[in-house]
């Protein structure tokens, strides 16, 4: 049960120019491609994400972060980007993008980018040039070229493999007809790795970041951010079977090199030229995958990248202990840097919330994950720091898993053959209105087929059911999002834990703040007397139902 807001809450406005905008901000994930369609081609676009923009403002996010959207042959779906300084067509172009600016700052909305330093497109010009060029050649130093090894070349430079599935060279055929060298790609062959230790590579990229800052953004979020460089020397991996598609560990000779830091360091001083002439910060939130939450903090130490997600917190298990360590861990070291930790639960490559806090097959039909996934979003609007919600996530979306294998796109299971760890899934179109596709998501066309099928059952997730049941999940995010802005004890600041009962998480945030977790099945004692100020089901009577969370005011106890 939702309890009403006070009427003074509202949803009073931050100032647009504070200089640490970025630190307590709550950004909204646009994956443009399932986001919302202006010309009826059953693809979302720019014009979409324009359209939308006053429904991003009514859920109170500060802002917006966009999936690609330059020109890219799309295998895969713009992570394969031929040229970072313009608009695919199948999106819009340069001013349908002003215009989408144009009206995020009107809105009071942050916009940042999504860019993509450590691969490009294999239809990129400089990949052309490369292999026109040949072997030895300037040209394909931007690129990490090799000789085969055995006594014809044939078999690859060293035992790497991709992430995305299978090995992570690829040999082609040089001008003459021959079998030449080979490059390295860690996710497809359509994606081969820029080469950072050419100066040349990172002074494109310095342009790039210069023409879209010109442009007015807001900042970038930086894919694969602890990749980039590769050991010099190329060797073979200890475990290539773990390199490949592992969300738990990546090969270490081709990430996390300690090169890397230097490229943010030079990356923030653009920034920081940029804050320098307007007093508005410009961000640099990263994609860091590493072991530790203390590996984590190196990248976002004052002279480097804002922020970092953090991506713990995602892949926690349902569990007061394990979320508690989690968390614990991360104010320590990350947010001991002078940072603030980045708080996701979802994202464009993950199984959506309330599908993965399920459990197991058929444990969703009866209501748990989204009661779980409802509790995780009132907790980690709680915690000190930013936080970043993906599209869906505020109506409570679970995971299409049954889309035919004729429809899937991700090339995940086209490398592998395997449905394991694809992510169409949580990137089927949103659903608007109506009761059947495209619910409103292809706006130009009455009975546009969306690039992805939409499931019936989408009916009961549209937007415009959210936002007339003041029992759903818009309502929740909606109303956490006010009090986050209006209360002084949220945001960014402390956290102190309180003791608490078994699988029971309660801390204080601030003076006169406690918001309380019960990840267990049964009922317990709330830790404060009287009606929580907002919860995520039914908590009244003193009592914290099971897979449910809630914010409560008022004295808190002692440590």
């Amino acid at each position: 049960m939702l309890t009403a807001l006070p009427a003074a809450l509202g949803q009073p406005s931050r100032t647009a120019t504070a200089p640490a905008w970025w630190r307590d901000a709550v950004i909204y994930q646009v994956y443009v491609r399932s986001f919302l369609d202006s010309t009826g081609d059953g693809i979302g676009d720019l014009a979409g994400v324009r359209a939308g923009l006053p429904y991003l403002r009514k859920l109170g996010v500060d802002g917006i972060w966009l999936s690609p959207f330059y020109p890219s042959p799309q295998h895969d779906h713009g992570y394969d980007v031929a040229d970072y300084r313009d608009v695919d067509p199948v999106y819009g172009d340069l001013a349908e993008f002003d215009l989408l600016m144009a009206d995020a700052r009107r809105l009071g909305l942050k916009l940042l980018l999504d860019i993509v330093p450590n691969h490009c497109s294999s239809e990129h010009p400089w990949f052309g040039e490369a292999l026109a060029a040949g072997p030895g050649s300037a040209a394909r130093t931007r690129f990490h070229f090799a000789d085969g090894r055995g006594p014809d070349g044939a078999e690859p430079p060293n035992n790497w493999r991709a992430m995305f599935g299978g090995p992570a060279w690829s040999r082609i055929t040089e001008a003459d007809g021959t079998p030449g060298q080979w490059y390295l790609h860690l996710f497809t062959p359509q994606q081969p790795d820029l080469n950072w230790r050419n100066p040349e590579v990172g002074d494109s990229f310095e342009q790039v970041l210069r023409f879209w800052l010109d442009r007015g953004v807001d900042g970038f979020r930086i894919d694969v951010a602890a990749g980039l460089f590769k050991h010099p020397e190329l060797p073979d991996s200890a475990d290539p079977a773990a390199d490949e598609r592992s969300r738990d560990s990546v090969n270490p000779l081709a990430w996390n090199q300690p090169e890397v830091h230097e490229v943010w360091r030079r990356w923030r001083l653009v920034c920081e030229e940029y804050t320098a002439r307007d007093g508005n910060e410009r961000l640099l939130v990263g994609e860091v995958s590493v072991p530790t939450a203390r590996e984590h903090a190196e990248y976002v130490r004052p002279d480097e990248l804002h922020q970092a997600f953090f991506f713990d917190l995602l892949s926690a298990p349902w569990d007061a202990d394990a979320f508690r360590t989690t968390i614990t861990e991360a104010i320590r070291d990350i947010a001991g840097t002078g940072s603030t930790v980045t708080w996701v639960l979802n994202n464009h490559d993950q199984v959506r919330t309330v599908t993965r806090y399920a459990g197991e097959p058929g444990v969703e039909a009866s209501g748990l994950g989204a009661a779980r996934a409802r509790a995780a979003a009132l907790l980690m609007l709680a915690l000190p720091g930013a936080a970043y919600v993906y599209q869906g996530e505020e109506l409570g979306l679970p995971e299409v898993l049954d889309l035919p294998d004729d429809v899937l796109t991700d090339p995940i299971f086209h490398r592998t053959g395997s449905r394991k760890h694809i992510r169409d899934g949580c990137r089927v179109p949103l659903p608007w209105s109506g009761h059947a596709s495209p619910f409103g998501f292809s706006q130009g066309a009455a009975g546009a087929r969306p690039w992805l099928p939409q499931p019936e059952w989408f009916a009961e997730h549209a937007t415009d059911r959210a936002l007339a049941d003041t029992r759903s999940f818009w309502h929740l995010y909606r109303e956490g999002l006010q009090l986050r802005r209006s209360l002084p004890q949220l945001g960014e600041g402390s956290l102190r834990w309180l003791e608490s009962p078994p699988q029971v998480l309660a801390m204080v945030r601030g003076d006169g703040l406690i918001c309380a977790v019960n990840f267990g099945t049964e009922p317990v004692a709330a830790p404060v007397a009287g009606t929580p100020l907002l919860s995520s089901g039914p908590c009244a009577d003193g009592v914290l139902p099971g897979a449910t969370a809630a914010w409560w005011t008022g004295d808190c106890p002692t440590p």
